[in-house]
């Protein structure tokens, strides 16, 4: 998989420097460091955290993050994007981390659980070098709203990224693991909402609780003991 995203690492930080992109990054920024929390001295596993978009935010709270990703080109631009970071890039695979039991406070995964079938698989992984009352997030496009859609659609017509997508629902992210977890979504505004009601959108779809919004988050504790 890891030659899919070779070509790709520039083109996806050149999504996030568009209005949308900024606007989309924001909103999933807040809800990930709402939901993992990360502190100054915490080490944290950033699982598949490809161009490091998200892994500034993290380093920034003063935890120290080790990034794992497939791609040699996309950690490159991560290594360098955090250049004088606490940020250490390890170049691996979500399915087979190469760290010892309990060596991490916390770990994330951001959009990058839909490229792997198994899931299951890489969940366990995560929860498994999380130390004992740590927390582990998992987030994901999902299949509920219409950006998933789009997506699945190209996927269809050949798109070299999401031809090799599995998006899934709440319920299926929440099934990844037997740990009872809590579920959030953002992103409730669609690709051709006007940008200057995004904002509205967004809001009102959280005060409803919808569970359709783009960007999926789960979240769980590992149990002590």
């Amino acid at each position: 998989m890891a030659e899919i995203f070779d070509d790709w690492s520039e083109k996806y930080d050149q999504w996030f420097e568009k209005p949308i992109g900024r606007l989309i990054k924001g909103y999933e920024s807040e809800l990930i460091l709402g939901m993992l929390a990360p502190s100054r001295g915490e080490i944290v596993l950033d699982a598949g955290c490809g161009t490091g978009v998200f892994t500034t935010h993290i380093c920034e709270t003063g935890a120290r993050v080790v990034g794992l990703e497939l791609s040699h080109p996309m950690l490159g631009r991560a290594a360098f994007k955090n250049k004088g970071m606490p940020f250490l890039p390890v170049q691996g695979d979500m399915k087979r981390l190469p760290f010892a039991d309990d060596s991490f406070d916390k770990a994330v995964s951001i959009t990058a659980i839909e490229f792997i079938e198994e899931a299951e698989v890489a969940v366990e992984e995560m929860f498994r070098v999380t130390r004992p009352g740590g927390i582990i997030v998992v987030a994901t496009l999902n299949s509920l709203s219409p950006w998933a859609y789009r997506r699945e659609e190209k996927g269809k017509k050949g798109h070299p990224i999401f031809k090799h997508t599995v998006f899934r629902s709440p319920e299926e992210m929440a099934a990844l693991s037997s740990v009872q977890g809590m579920i959030q979504t953002a992103i409730h505004f669609k690709k051709d909402d006007d940008l200057a009601l995004a904002t509205e959108i967004e809001i009102e779809g959280r005060k409803k609780g919808l569970n359709r919004g783009a960007f999926l988050a789960a979240r769980w504790i590992k149990p002590v003991g």
